[in-house]
């Protein structure tokens, strides 16, 4: 048995590598990044490879990526349990620009990195108005192909906890006349939401079939959610997860 003790001691040293390691990374590729969003691209993915790997030799956590990996241009709805499933998602799809808060630009080295690989910042109270430029972007061939990822929760969930799916996965499935891939997780149940307690085990992301871009809008939203939540909820269990029911 290993003490909570050991284990957060561990997710500490973990933390501060893994965070310096990004630092590293992203002031050695920052030449080639503002020169190419190929160079960008690269840094992200490599970092990427060594989150995943050093998270599993000094955590303990495995990782595992499961169903058809798209490559050609869709949307991607994905749960967003914690840090891990965004790293996941860009290393497993060869193109992944996901859409973000603003502030997060102004983030160091996570900023300018997001902005060349193509993510599509959205102003709090403003989705709607960055959507719509998004799509015009797109439409104009301006913005580079690729597979956008939009978190329909708006933010990171702990597992077991009910959150809306909001409306703004809705329109942009509507407006780029895409397929959509849901992606399930149970990943905060080893690297939870918040906090640098990293628990053994393994965290699992899986891509689900697609949902047809001729689904009709109005039926979009209970879909995605009824199919993102049974799955997820189906590894959240296989993760050992116990759900706590509580009488009315």
């Amino acid at each position: 048995m290993i003490s909570r003790a050991w284990m957060w001691t561990r997710s500490f040293v973990f933390t501060v590598q893994l965070y310096a390691v990004m630092a590293v990374m992203g002031i050695v590729f920052l030449p080639w990044a503002l020169a190419s969003p190929k160079g960008a691209r690269t840094a992200c993915t490599l970092f990427c490879h060594w989150a995943r790997f050093s998270v599993k030799w000094m955590c303990g956590i495995t990782t595992e990526v499961r169903g058809e990996v798209p490559t050609d241009e869709v949307m991607i709805a994905a749960k967003h349990q914690s840090f891990l499933d965004i790293l996941m998602i860009f290393e497993a799809v060869p193109a992944a620009k996901f859409i973000m808060k603003r502030e997060l630009l102004y983030t160091p080295v996570i900023g300018q990195y997001a902005y060349r690989i193509g993510c599509v910042p959205v102003d709090r109270g403003k989705r709607g108005q960055a959507i719509a430029k998004m799509v015009a972007d797109v439409e104009k061939g301006r913005a580079e192909p690729g597979q956008l990822i939009i978190y329909p929760q708006g933010s990171r969930i702990a597992p077991g906890i009910p959150a809306p799916y909001k409306v703004g996965s809705m329109i942009l499935f509507r407006q780029l006349k895409q397929d959509c891939v849901p992606v399930a997780t149970n990943v905060g149940l080893v690297w939870p939401r918040s906090g640098i307690l990293k628990r053994p085990g393994h965290g699992v992301v899986e891509f689900l079939p697609r949902i047809p871009a001729e689904t009709p809008p109005e039926t979009f939203l209970a879909r995605l959610e009824q199919e993102v939540e049974t799955a997820s909820d189906a590894l959240l269990e296989e993760g050992g997860f116990k759900r706590i029911e509580i009488d009315a």
